[in-house]
């Protein structure tokens, strides 16, 4: 047989994103609460914050769905007005959202936005590594806007959340692994659901590839192999 037909087919994984995919802990049970509260949000608004990997993007993508929002990324702002990127919708999600705060325009559109979506009686989440109250906001109106929406943070995962999300990241993709191997995981990989995500697509395909089921001694290799770490997304 030749090499490429020992080659796993690269066929993506789709990631798990609903609501009943997240699980709760300590680190994030306020942010969560805030998302199955919703729409009775008192400021018609709310910004997720805390360190790549804590779930943001996961909770905001739940709400979207729930909520029929729009998505928009923070560059979007830099191309196309606010209307144009809301179209008749009056929800949006505007994940890494201090991305758009250095440039004069990024700042104005975020303005825009806020006030379009206050005008149509909306509602706005916004993700991002800080709360809002720490941003560098110059322009005395956006200060003001973001002061009044509610800013909840997440923490990175403990332990004990990473190995529940390890067995289950496994478990979406019909995998049976020992508890060892989760343990050994948990204990070398960052505390985060991106890692997490990133070691479990690196062991699935590494075990295709070589034919082997996932074991302690294959992570091992892995992890050696990777220069003990594995490539994260944020």
């Amino acid at each position: 047989m030749s090499r490429a037909a020992q080659l796993p087919l690269a066929l993506a994984h789709r990631p798990a994103l609903g609501r009943e995919d997240f699980l709760v802990a300590p680190s994030n049970e306020v942010a969560v609460a805030w998302i199955d509260r919703w729409p009775d949000w008192p400021a018609r608004g709310l910004a997720l914050h805390g360190p790549a990997g804590a779930g943001k993007s996961h909770l905001a993508e739940v709400w979207r769905r729930v909520s029929g929002a729009v998505s928009v990324a923070p560059a979007a702002l830099a191309e196309r007005e606010p209307p144009e990127l809301l179209g008749g919708a009056s929800a949006c999600v505007l994940d890494e959202a201090e991305v758009a705060l250095p440039t004069v325009q990024g700042r104005e559109r975020l303005l825009h936005l806020i006030n379009l979506l206050r005008e149509r009686g909306g509602f706005l989440l916004l993700t991002a590594r800080r709360a809002p109250a720490r941003w560098q906001v110059a322009l005395p109106d956006l200060r003001s806007r973001l002061a009044a929406i509610p800013a909840v943070a997440l923490a990175a995962p403990d332990d004990a959340l990473i190995e529940a999300v390890l067995v289950k990241l496994f478990a979406d993709r019909q995998l049976r692994v020992a508890p060892e191997v989760v343990r050994f995981l948990t204990a070398r990989i960052e505390r985060s659901f991106a890692a997490a995500r990133a070691a479990v697509d690196a062991l699935d395909s590494a075990a295709l590839a070589d034919r082997r089921a996932i074991t302690v001694p294959l992570a091992r290799e892995l992890l050696r192999r990777r220069g003990e770490t594995f490539d994260l997304e944020e």
